[in-house]
């Protein structure tokens, strides 16, 4: 394994060499992986059509797992923004939402309302109209990304200047980039240390701070298409943590543990125990139900009232949009296993969501799509990565290719392309 070294130009911090850190070398010195990696059965894993087709509305594609089309080739997401724009009362809704804060509203100046939030648009939207038009104490709960981006941090900041209380959660820094390289390496995907945080850290902290209503922002599977039975779901609901199984991911506990890691090193990604969750009873629920969720309309909001900037240089890497998700550096790398697992990455679902809010129509999207879906990531990125989670290139292209979903991306000559492109 190669030394780290203290490296402005990709962290902006000093990571600190190998050989002084013996906490380095117990996690970085157990389960060290190979250079090359079994094949993944992608389209087994996420139960995935043999050949991909492309929603006649919008530009999603029905590899994106859990997704439903009906019979004239529209996906359940085009259908639920067609039902937002024309079936569901909002005045209604926004009723229901206003119940819902007086029942938890508190008299004695603690926070009554959770938020998970990043700082970012949507999230801050969230904690700002809780605070300041239903006259909630929000406490917002940040997972810290793998390492900020400068405008994620300012966004951040913006958002708690903007009268926003906060708690920073941020994990210990080799765990989380041991994290990284195994689930890149056995997930497909470098951001799942973060979804475990971001999914079990907010619960934690309710807990902790005795705050039993969590406002979560969207119901993705519902806005971005996925499950069409949780359509009416007013929110997540809490589900007590079950250490014998797995407990905050999709593998159980002996398979971190065969890795090197410990409870330890795993406690703040880990749901809430039986115990834990009996002293809080906690009610998670959706923005997204209560009010017509846009997420361009929050970007909006959000410039105006807590500071939100766009992305300075441009857009971001493999898409057009430049607004969203912006705080952390190992993003590209999110988006490109993406695109590897199910051939569409970042632009399609921008595109496809700017589609269903009316802002583009299929035909700008389509070649929004074509333009930039298939980009990868930028130098900068590439050398990121490869020193945050301590990869040869070797080992970071074998991962590549272990999660290429050969159903979808054939070879023509030296480069790989998609078998099927949206038209």
């Amino acid at each position: 394994m190669s030394n780290f070294k203290a490296s402005t130009n990709v962290y902006d911090v000093p990571l600190g060499k190998k050989d002084q850190s013996s906490e380095m070398e117990r996690v970085w010195g157990i389960g060290k992986t190979a250079e090359k990696y079994e094949k993944a059965d992608v389209p087994s894993l996420y139960n995935l059509p043999d050949t991909a087709v492309f929603c006649k509305k919008c530009v999603m594609t029905n590899q994106r797992p859990r997704i439903v089309f009906d019979d004239e080739g529209v996906c359940n997401a085009c259908r639920y923004w067609e039902r937002k724009k024309k079936l569901i009362d909002w005045k209604s809704r926004e009723k229901e939402l206003q119940d819902l804060c007086n029942r938890f509203r508190r008299k004695d100046g603690r926070h009554d309302v959770l938020v998970p939030s990043s700082g970012g648009k949507d999230s801050a939207f969230v904690a700002h109209q809780l605070k300041y038009k239903y006259n909630m104490n929000p406490l917002t709960v940040t997972w810290a990304p793998h390492v900020y981006t400068d405008i994620g941090w300012k966004n951040f900041q913006g958002l708690i200047h903007a009268g926003i209380d906060n708690v920073l959660g941020t994990p210990n820094g080799i765990v989380h980039r041991r994290l990284s390289k195994l689930c890149t390496i056995d997930m497909g995907d470098p951001m799942q240390p973060f979804i475990f945080g971001q999914v079990n850290f907010p619960p934690r902290m309710a807990i902790a701070y005795d705050i039993p209503f969590v406002m979560d922002g969207e119901n993705a599977e519902v806005v971005y298409g996925g499950d069409p039975s949780s359509e009416n779901d007013k929110g997540y609901k809490f589900k007590d943590g079950d250490l014998d199984k797995y407990a905050f991911s999709n593998k159980p506990l002996e398979y971190w543990f065969d890795h090197g890691f410990t409870k330890q090193d795993l406690s703040h990604y880990m749901h809430p125990t039986d115990e834990e969750s009996s002293r809080v009873k906690i009610e998670r629920h959706y923005m997204t139900y209560y009010t017509d969720w846009r997420p361009q309309s929050n970007y909006y909001y959000c410039v105006e009232n807590t500071g939100f900037q766009a992305k300075p240089d441009g857009r971001s890497e493999g898409t057009f949009s430049k607004y969203a998700s912006l705080d952390d550096k190992i993003d590209p790398w999110h988006f490109y296993f993406m695109l590897l697992k199910f051939g569409t990455g970042r632009a399609t679902n921008d595109a496809a969501h700017e589609v269903r809010e009316d802002l583009i129509t299929r035909d700008e999207a389509v070649r929004l799509v074509r333009r930039y879906d298939a980009e990868f990531p930028s130098e900068k990125s590439y050398k990121f990565i490869l020193e945050y989670c301590d990869f040869t290139e070797e080992e970071l292209w074998s991962a590549c290719e272990r999660w290429r979903n050969l159903k979808l991306w054939k070879k023509k000559g030296n480069d790989w392309v998609l078998r099927q492109q949206v038209t």
